[in-house]
């Protein structure tokens, strides 16, 4: 009888999707018989809870980042059976998810896969009150965890780094229960590509820096301000910005007049974002966790820029103190700090070799072959 595993997301930005997708491919190549079903939870909810759980955040991203790290360093506090807040969340989220809760009990599942806690403790909820008892593994998607993915019980929990690692035994996590994997990305980018055959394919000359500005899969954040501030950059560049799913800024930047010293192409969303990667020098990103990996996978050295308080501000540290990036504090001055870099080739093959040295191409694979045993 083939295996039946249920991968478990939540639309809450994208990244946590992105590492679902990327343990179900794994999971699909490593056995292509088994049964796999990646379900997004806010998809078994009423309109209302899905507006305030999944697109506030993005509104909150863009309007009041601070807020967010607020509530990030807030929820990353000891939680209690008796602790109000955490009791009245876990109710708000059952009386939302009652067709998430029907769809648990209706089918039978091996394992079940959690890459958002909001499944997870759900589903820890559940066992403990012997509903349920399917065990679940979780992963998470940033380089360092917080107290809001210990979901108890739990089979195994799967994290970035080492420090994530401490940090759930911290939280009480057994060490045996936890594996260093890295952030699950696409499988293609554990696939070595050729620098130069990937710039062919993706109409790019080549010839000069390459220098890859990303705007997430939804086209946010000041991008016009910062294309602006890369095309003021003395070195003769080739500039390539990826605009997500934003039609109406894709064509605003059409009318952004670049400097002969410079190439600028404009890319709406694509699925060719590893072969981009692959033949740049820098990514200039915000440091999501999924992003982020597929960049060191890729051995691109990383510029990071406008890090959300909380998650993003932790990897941005993680990557500057194993020497993978640097980050830009202030728009204003990413041309001085790029520009710099740029005119120091030994410091930039450094950053590329740190990146490589970070990336783990396999971290799908990892948490598929556990699952399938």
């Amino acid at each position: 009888m083939a295996v039946r595993i249920l991968v478990l997301s939540a639309s809450v930005g994208a990244g946590h999707q992105r590492a679902a997708q990327a343990v179900e491919l794994a999971l699909r190549q490593l056995d292509p018989g088994a049964a796999v079903k990646n379900l997004d939870v806010l998809e078994l909810t009423n309109a209302a809870f899905r507006r305030v759980y999944g697109r506030a955040y993005l509104d909150l991203v863009n309007r009041a980042p601070h807020v967010l790290g607020y509530f990030y360093d807030l929820l990353d506090r000891p939680r209690s059976p008796r602790k109000k807040s955490d009791r009245l969340r876990l109710l708000v989220e059952k009386l939302n998810l009652r067709k998430f809760l029907e769809f648990l009990k209706s089918e039978p599942w091996d394992v079940i896969i959690n890459t958002h806690f909001l499944p997870a403790e759900i589903i820890a909820s559940l066992r403990r009150k012997k509903a349920l008892a399917t065990p679940q593994f979780t992963v998470t998607t940033d380089f360092e965890t917080h107290r809001l993915w210990v979901n108890e019980p739990c089979d195994h929990y799967f994290t970035a780094t080492g420090e994530g690692a401490a940090y759930l035994e911290h939280w009480g996590v057994p060490a045996e229960r936890i594996s260093i994997t890295g952030i699950p990305i696409h499988p293609v980018f554990s696939e070595p590509k050729e620098r130069a055959e990937c710039q062919r394919r993706q109409g790019l000359e080549g010839g000069r820096p390459i220098l890859l500005q990303l705007a997430g899969g939804f086209g946010v954040g000041p991008v016009e301000r910062i294309l602006q501030q890369v095309l003021a950059i003395d070195t003769p560049l080739e500039v390539v910005v990826v605009c997500g799913r934003n039609d109406k800024l894709r064509e605003k930047l059409k009318g952004q007049s670049a400097p002969p010293r410079h190439r600028l192409h404009l890319f709406g969303f694509t699925d060719q974002i590893d072969e981009l990667m692959a033949a740049a020098d820098v990514v200039l990103t915000k440091p999501g966790g999924l992003t982020t990996s597929e960049a060191l996978a890729r051995g691109a050295a990383m510029a990071v820029v406008n890090p959300i308080p909380g998650q993003e501000s932790r990897n941005s540290d993680f990557l500057l103190e194993n020497g993978a990036a640097v980050k830009i504090n202030n728009i204003g001055t990413l041309a001085y700090k790029l520009g710099g870099l740029l005119k120091d080739p030994g410091r930039l093959a450094q950053l590329k070799e740190n990146a490589r040295r970070l990336g783990r191409p396999q971290a799908a694979f990892e948490v598929a072959r556990k699952a399938l045993q």
